[in-house]
């Protein structure tokens, strides 16, 4: 199987427990990476509309003002994607959805088993597909071999009164207001979307949901992970 080069990991959103949905966000990554062309700002896993499927969404380069800095925002060449699935609930991945840029277009790899675990990584390519990237004015998507793609601009859908939070911490509120401010309201983030069938995964770990001790689970998070 050929491989690239190794990536190691310079950012990432931790662990998510998935069966039919659950959403995972950030907004606020570590001093290294915070405001380069590797922060992630949001990771989603959910059930797709079809109940058969998964969606990851991996948004990048947060707090976008929309015209030109979104216009110009580029996904780095030098940056890998990296989901992570922990089937057995060993918080290790067995399994990686690896996306990466290329030119006018994004190459995702996967789902399969990774060649080694943690910080580091290298692409397995035997199972390259891809899709054009978007931009606000050209919207693309594919579907290969029971997999959807999109890599493009998008607004950024996490909601949070940053100010009232601020003003309950300080003392000067005492609750969220109903309904709130969204601070992020019109900025733009970079995202990756795959979804996949439900059948390209082993069952995932049962026992592990109290409330649904028969359903299998799967821990996931995403990496950004910097060519070395």
């Amino acid at each position: 199987m050929k491989k690239s080069k190794l990536f190691a990991v310079i950012g990432g959103i931790g662990v998510a427990v998935l069966s039919i949905f659950l959403i995972s966000a950030d907004h606020i990554d570590a001093p290294a990476v915070q405001g380069t062309t590797a922060d992630i700002t949001d990771f989603y896993a959910f059930q797709g509309q079809n109940s058969s499927s998964f969606v990851f969404v991996a948004n990048v380069q947060g707090l976008l003002p929309p015209g030109q800095p979104t216009d110009e925002a580029v996904f780095d060449e030098t940056v890998l994607l990296e989901f992570n699935i922990d089937s057995n609930n060993d918080l290790k991945e067995d399994y990686v959805i690896q996306a990466i840029k290329r030119g006018d277009s994004m190459y995702f790899f996967g789902p399969s088993a990774p060649a080694m675990q943690g910080l580091e990584s290298t692409i397995a390519t035997s199972t390259r597909r891809s899709v054009k990237i978007s931009t606000k004015d050209d919207v693309q998507t594919t579907e290969q071999d029971g997999m959807k793609f999109f890599a493009g601009p998008r607004e950024d859908p996490f909601f949070f009164d940053f100010n009232q939070y601020n003003a309950v911490l300080s003392g000067t509120a005492s609750s969220f207001n109903n309904p709130g401010m969204d601070t992020f309201a019109g900025t733009n983030v970079l995202s990756v979307v795959v979804e996949f069938p439900k059948s390209m995964l082993p069952g995932g770990a049962t026992g592990v949901n109290p409330f649904a001790a028969s359903t299998p689970m799967y821990n996931v998070w995403v990496e950004a992970k910097r060519k070395q």
